[in-house]
Order: structure tokens, then sequence, then C-alpha cells
């Protein structure tokens, strides 16, 4: 019996170990052939596919740097994505104090309200969106994009946080009140420190669907290249020859793009993963 159990227990560990490869394979190869396309020429690129570079350059990323709309595109989506996060978290805090800690009529419903929003695609609410940039005239400026990523990073703030805020002990803020200590006073020198880790992680988030976000990007800011941001401009690579493909550069571009996230993620991956159990756990 202890012979076949050492054997069930080998075997499934080996099953287990096998599908993580199977999915690891199957989520990085992607990247992998990307970053492979980006060090190729441009004439290795119509041949028979190979996975490692037969003729290594450098060339793809030295065209994408000398790319003034990508590098201008490039500072738009930070500039875009760091305002947009930083609005997300200053409204989204205050609205999840208020549904966390406040006792008021209708605060369920309009928690769920919240919740509802996140699950709207954003094409349903496109064509009503367009009409008030464009009378409001920010039509083909950045600003268009700051007022409309709200939309979506706002909701998922909100919901995050309210999670924090209920979780906080109420003598936390019993004792401040007693102290003296105003409402407003309590919110921003007691109760925000301390959820410091939730806007971390909900900021990180916000900032990273920004970064990538397409569909408004591109249908604000089609007219008006100065605007745009880095998937659309990505997507608009027309290449340093006449009649290139720009696969290769494509892929260099994206590896731009990429990589900084990627490095963002790796660093708060733990206060990511944290707090998002810790907010479902304690809400």
């Amino acid at each position: 019996m202890t012979s076949e159990n050492n054997l069930s227990k080998l075997l499934g560990r080996v099953g287990f170990y096998l599908i993580i490869l199977v999915i690891l394979v199957f989520t990085l190869f992607p990247f992998y052939w990307a970053i492979n396309s980006s060090f190729k020429g441009e004439q290795e690129l119509f041949q028979p596919a190979s996975y490692f570079p037969q003729s290594f350059t450098t060339i793809n990323y030295q065209s994408v740097l000398n790319n003034g709309n990508f590098m201008r595109a490039l500072f738009n989506s930070a500039w875009v994505s760091g305002v947009t996060v930083l609005l997300s978290l200053v409204v989204g805090a205050f609205a999840a104090y208020a549904l966390g800690r406040l006792e008021f009529k209708g605060r369920t419903a309009m928690m769920y309200v919240v919740l509802a929003m996140t699950m709207f695609p954003q094409i349903s609410i496109l064509s009503g969106l367009f009409t008030i940039i464009t009378d409001v005239g920010l039509y083909g400026s950045p600003l268009s994009l700051i007022l409309a990523y709200p939309i979506f990073t706002l909701p998922f703030t909100v919901w995050v946080l309210t999670s924090f805020f209920k979780g906080l002990p109420d003598e936390i803020e019993q004792a401040a009140l007693v102290d003296g200590a105003t409402s407003f006073q309590t919110f921003y020198m007691i109760m925000l420190p301390l959820t410091a880790p939730a806007l971390v992680t909900t900021g990180l988030l916000a900032f990273i669907s920004a970064w990538n976000e397409y569909l408004y990007a591109l249908t604000f800011t089609l007219t008006t290249p100065a605007s745009q941001t880095v998937p659309v401009a990505i997507a608009q690579f027309n290449g340093t020859v006449m009649r290139q493909e720009p696969i290769a550069e494509v892929m260099a571009a994206a590896m731009f793009v990429t990589l900084p996230l990627l490095v963002l993620v790796i660093v708060f991956q733990k206060r990511i993963v944290a707090g998002l159990t810790a907010g479902a756990v304690k809400g």
C-alpha cells in the first residue's frame, strides 16, 4: 500500500508539473516569438520560421527609437495613464470611504451599480461618449482620453478600495473621533494611509488598463497623430521604406511598450495578489 501511495503521489506531482509547463509554454510563447521576431531582419521574416534569429540585428529597435511619432505617443501614453490613475485614486478613495464606512440609505444598491458598471463592454457607450467629447470640443486632444478612461478604471478602483475600507477596524476611526479629529481628518490622516497597499494595487492595475487601451484612443485621436497613444501609433506603423511590411518594427515597438509593464508587475506582484485577496476576504 505504501509503495502504491508513493507511486500515486509521484504520478500526481508529475502530472501537476506537466500541466504547469503546458500553461507556461502556452502563455509565454507568443511573448518569446515577439522578441525573437524583433531581432530579425526584414528578409528573414519572410523565410521559413526559425526559433532563433539567423542574422541577429538591432536595427528594428533603432528604427523605433528614431521614430518621432512613436516617442511622442509613448509620452502621451505615460501622461494620459498617469493622470487617469491620479483621478481614479482621488475620486475613488472618497467614494470608497463613503461606501465602506458611512451608513446611508441606498448604499448597497449603489455598490451593485458600481459593480454593474465594470461589466459593460466599452463599445456599448462609445457612440454616446463620442458625441459628448465632440460637443465639448475635446475631440483630437489627450484630454478626451483623460475624460474617457476613468469610466472603466474608476468603478474597479471604487469596488476594491471599498472592500479595504470595510475591513479596517471600527476602533481606529472611533479613537480618532474621540481625540477630536473631524471626519475628513480621520479619512486622510488615519484611514487613507492604512489603505496604501490597496492604493498601489488599484493604481497599478488602472495604469495598465489605460496604457493598453486601444478602442477609445483610436476613436478620439484618429485624425490627430500628435495626440495618439502607443497602441494606436503601433497599429499605424508603415515602415521606413515604401511598401514595407514593418512586422519586425512592430514587434520591437511592442517590446518597448510591454517590458515596462512587465517590470512593474514583477516588482509589485506580491502587492497585487495580496491587495486583491485581502480586499476580497475583508469585504
